[in-house]
């Protein structure tokens, strides 16, 4: 469907029905204005944010009875 098409076929609806179209036009675009956010992310951008312990590698006392 072209544009041309496309605007006949809106133009044709009622006033109700160009609301909900005007509506979800406006949706559709924040949608767009929201994943260029996301893409705009850049590497490294959470350094610092997580820590692990020093000892991350030991075993745990829960399972010592296991070893």
């Amino acid at each position: 469907m072209d544009n041309t098409q496309l605007y006949s076929s809106i133009a044709a609806l009622p006033d109700a029905l160009k609301n909900e179209v005007s509506d979800f036009v406006a949706f559709l675009q924040q949608k767009i204005k929201s994943e260029k956010k996301i893409k705009e992310r850049k590497f490294g951008c959470a350094k610092g944010f997580f820590t692990i312990s020093p000892d991350f590698d030991e075993p745990l006392e829960d399972f010592k009875e296991y070893m």
